[in-house]
């Protein structure tokens, strides 16, 4: 399989499928998470790979500040709960290539996304 999890406006995902080369031509299943929500199983899926929730969750979203949740000890399954509510908590894009998952747009994430 092999699938990315994006925003259609994010200029930082849109560069990042444009270096790596993804796209439905090259047989990727592009789903913008803004139009075409993440489903519960998906998420299960992608937490398989990564290892935790947690991996998957962005501090960097507005409304982690704006809830207060820097101020509170959250659980597998809090993390869980606010990325299937509020699609600007997974870090994005997820990019799953086979049995490996590539999160985030972090030089080292991106770096091994173009070496496989």
């Amino acid at each position: 399989m092999k699938k990315i999890y994006y925003l259609a406006t994010c200029d930082t995902c849109k560069k990042i499928m444009e270096e790596a080369g993804i796209s439905e031509q090259n047989g990727f299943q592009l789903q913008d998470i803004r139009t075409e929500k993440i489903t519960p199983k998906q998420l299960d899926e992608m937490k398989l790979l990564a290892g935790s929730y947690e991996a998957l969750f962005s501090r960097r979203a507005l409304l982690y500040k704006e809830l207060g949740l820097k101020d509170k000890k959250l659980t597998e399954n809090d993390y869980r709960d606010y990325i299937l509510k509020h699609d600007t908590f997974l870090k994005r894009p997820v990019v799953i290539i086979g049995g490996r998952i590539f999160i985030g747009s972090e030089k080292k994430s991106v770096a091994a996304l173009m070496a496989s």
